[in-house]
């Protein structure tokens, strides 16, 4: 005779023990850690996952329940799960500056993470991230993002020559897909810069990798994989259905490690053959060979090298949507388009160096602050607190216990989520006109709630802590480059004027889409600057 604990009957007996189990722990975080004012919800069992995954713009979501409930509330989440957000600065500060000891990623992040990067530094906590980030540092120093510019440069004018080849058949300018070449353009400079590997994905070459991030791009969510998607947070095992969007990424990371793999290879050949030099290179590979060594104190296992691909990823997304939303807001505001353009005029025969890229442009650096604050490529930070811990606040709150509190206490286990978008959007922080695109707002003094954040100024774009990102340099240093080619030598317009609608379409980060297109794509008219 079967035993009723097996089988089917079984699996569903251990389910709802599990999801008994989960409730109390949550039950248990909900009344340890302080309770808030925040959004209610009909749903009991859904919360208000389901209206913020399906939002258009979740920041403002955000941004409201600030206004309502204060600079940190709760949200009712799926299965009884509440999580506390927060965009009170003085606790942004907090937390970020906690986020190594206390916020770590949640089971969900890191069961994604790695399952489709690996162990890389993306994916470490605690002193497993320290070492390896003290690894990578050295490679994303000034000295190496200076010598690494003329990639950044050499990849711009690469596109410039198959655009100019486009134009020299039209009189008045051509219609071009932007946001395709700005994909281009960031894989292409961080292929070379960061991993000495050409994709030439802008002489049109394919590979499983640009074909991975082409599919990705284009795919929409569907419904199956959207309810895999919300389920996860409550069941990260879910993460291992093999949904097609999922398959795209376990595809994009054997890409990856093969490429990974081939380059360590050849290294540790040529360092064999004698070729010393070659192993003193400051790229990403250079420094994690050099971290692989077994005498460094900052070894690094076969691994962990091979799982730093995910930085390719990381750079290759932010890099292109800040491209593209810059030219967009340049075309939505042709007087700021054409006050860059006079910026950068006396470049017209030479490219300014990285050092005049940082401090001898400031309207450039204005508009790509600028961009970069309006349209983070991140919009939110989800963690969770690994131990207890009590958060301080700069404006007081009124709990539900109607007592008002400087400081909130948060349990262990109890989710905590700071909305990028929404904070560096938030007309609270940043004064009344919080979301319109004004670069000039980088030369006045910041004298909002804002000039209290310690991320780079003042923007959580970045992150900050411990865990701030390792390539923000090497970033701003190719986004400036990039942008410096395209505005000296075009003009930029939207197909229906600075009133064009742009929407979002959510792909590994959110990115924008001129209204009625079929995934991310951003046709623009593009003229030769005469």
């Amino acid at each position: 005779m079967s035993s009723p604990y097996f089988g089917v009957p079984g699996f569903l007996i251990l389910l709802g023990l599990w999801l008994c189990t989960k409730l109390v722990f949550n039950v248990w975080c909900g009344s340890h850690t302080t309770r808030l004012w925040g959004p209610s919800s009909r749903s009991l069992i859904m919360g208000l996952s389901h209206k913020l995954i399906t939002s258009l713009d979740s920041s403002l979501l955000y941004e409201d329940w600030a206004a309502r409930y204060g600079p940190v509330f709760e949200v009712p989440l799926m299965f009884g799960r509440k999580k506390v957000v927060l965009t009170d600065p003085k606790a942004v500060v907090h937390f970020y500056n906690s986020e190594r000891t206390i916020y770590t990623k949640t089971e969900n992040d890191r069961m994604f993470i790695g399952r489709v990067f690996g162990r890389g530094v993306l994916w470490a906590e605690g002193e497993m991230h320290k070492r390896q980030r003290k690894a990578l540092t050295p490679a994303f120093s000034n000295a190496v993002i200076r010598r690494l510019t003329s990639v950044f440069f050499d990849s711009a004018y690469k596109l410039k020559t198959f655009w100019d080849a486009t134009l020299e058949s039209s009189s008045d300018g051509a219609v071009i897909e932007v946001e395709e070449w700005m994909n281009r353009i960031a894989l292409d400079s961080i292929g070379i810069a960061g991993f000495s590997h050409d994709f030439r994905y802008l002489e049109g070459q394919t590979s499983p990798v640009t074909a991975a991030f082409e599919s990705l791009g284009v795919s929409e969510m569907g419904l199956f994989t959207k309810l895999i998607f919300m389920l996860s947070f409550a069941f990260p095992f879910m993460l291992s259905v093999p949904t097609p969007r999922m398959r795209l990424f376990w595809e994009l990371r054997r890409s990856l490690n093969v490429i990974a793999e081939r380059l360590l290879a050849n290294t540790r050949r040529e360092k064999e053959d004698g070729v010393t030099e070659e192993f003193t290179d400051k790229s990403v590979i250079g420094l994690l060979l050099k971290a692989e060594l077994a005498d460094s104190e900052l070894r690094m296992t076969q691994e962990e090298v091979v799982a730093q691909n995910i930085l390719l990823l990381a750079g290759y997304e932010t890099t292109s949507v800040s491209l593209t939303w810059a030219l967009i807001e340049l075309s939505k505001h042709p007087e700021i388009q054409d006050k860059l353009r006079k910026d950068l005029a006396r470049f017209s025969g030479t490219d300014p160096t990285w050092d005049q890229l940082v401090s001898e442009l400031p309207y450039l650096d204005a508009v790509v602050q600028e961009t970069l604050r309006l349209h983070p490529p991140v919009v939110e930070t989800f963690r969770i607190a690994a131990h207890d811990d009590v958060i301080p606040l700069g404006t007081p709150v009124v709990a539900r216990s109607g007592e008002t509190i400087s400081s909130i206490t948060i349990a262990k286990g109890t989710t905590v989520l700071l909305p990028i978008r929404c904070i560096n959007r938030s007309e609270a922080l940043w004064g009344p006109d919080a979301k319109d695109f004004k670069p000039e707002r980088w030369f006045e003094d910041v004298s909002f709630p804002a000039k209290d954040l310690q991320g780079h100024r003042h923007i959580l774009t970045f992150h900050d802590g411990p865990r701030t990102c390792l390539g923000k340099s090497f970033a701003l240093a190719e986004f400036k480059a990039a942008l410096s080619v395209l505005i000296r030598n075009y003009t930029f317009e939207l197909p229906d004027g600075p009133e064009t609608k742009i929407e979002t379409h959510v792909t590994i980060v959110p990115r924008p889409k001129v209204a009625g297109e079929n995934g991310a794509k951003v046709p623009l008219m593009v003229r030769r600057v005469e």
